[in-house]
């Protein structure tokens, strides 16, 4: 399942991607009321959503791989970790929830009026949400070089 892990930071970009342009999309097709642009966004963030999924996997095999390769070092950032895992999971379920509510409001041709305004602020929030996961992650591989060969204690880097 190592080769799970290693995809994680090829992997990552995508959700990232998505669920910043749905914020803006949400946001600009809400403002200027244009149902196309709403549409749009709605199928960005469910793909935000199945490339979350993956991000998530991939991220905790890549932990699980971590954690062997350090075997219990005092090095391993334990609470940095924990902290990108957090965010990044607390994003997908916060995301799943915007997904679930507005699927609904769709179904029962209520997203219309008012009530769009809310996916404004639960864009923002939720890009928030993203840019701690993503701050958090990059410091992970900037701060403390997880994912590189620089912080590998050196009996068990890998043979190359």
């Amino acid at each position: 399942m190592e080769f799970l892990g290693g995809l994680h930071p090829m992997v990552i970009h995508f959700p990232i991607v998505f669920f910043i342009v749905y914020c803006l999309l949400e946001i600009i097709g809400v403002i200027i009321n244009n149902e196309k642009l709403l549409q749009i966004a709605y199928f960005t963030l469910i793909a935000g959503i199945v490339t979350a999924l993956g991000a998530v996997l991939t991220g905790n095999q890549a932990e699980e791989f971590a954690e062997r390769l350090y075997n219990g070092s005092l090095e391993f950032p334990h609470e940095a970790i924990e902290l990108h895992e957090k965010f990044a999971t607390l994003s997908l379920w916060f995301f799943t929830l915007v997904a679930v509510f507005r699927t609904y409001l769709k179904i029962k041709k209520k997203f219309k009026g008012r009530i769009r305004y809310f996916f404004i602020i639960f864009a923002v929030v939720g890009a928030y949400l993203i840019f701690k996961a993503g701050t958090a992650g990059g410091e992970l591989v900037y701060k403390h070089g997880v994912g590189t060969n620089l912080t590998i204690p050196q009996d068990n880097r890998l043979q190359e």
